[in-house]
């Protein structure tokens, strides 16, 4: 997979849903599910750039990295995904996947390390 690529999109779609809701949301969703969407838009942008990072690092290095970058981007989906949806549509039990993406996440940084202790 072309994982640079992947995480310029990725980025670019967090700075995207970030904009929709502080202008287009802001003044629909109440404090609590404003604060939920928030936090969607924090770990997606923030994985976002972890993905960009480690796309770098396969690019200078030539290691592979399908296992962290398919476990951040699978975060990604799945826990802001479901806080996206969460927010936006008041459905309480899109929450129980958000914990399978945080997984990913945590999942995806034990991976860099064990990955990077290996080089």
């Amino acid at each position: 997979m072309r994982w640079l690529w992947v995480s310029c999109v990725v980025g670019a779609l967090a700075v995207a849903f970030g904009a929709f809701g502080a202008h287009a949301l802001k003044s629909r969703l109440s404090a609590d599910m404003l604060a939920v969407y928030s936090t969607a838009t924090q770990y997606h942008l923030v994985h976002a750039v972890v993905l960009f990072a480690v796309a770098l690092y396969s690019r200078a290095t030539g290691a592979p990295i399908t296992l962290p970058a398919s476990l951040f981007l699978a975060g990604i989906v799945l826990f802001s995904g479901s806080l996206y949806l969460l927010a936006i549509t008041g459905n309480r039990a899109l929450g129980m996947i958000t914990p399978l993406g945080g997984l990913c996440f945590i999942a995806g940084w034990l991976s860099c390390g064990w990955w990077l202790s290996q080089r």
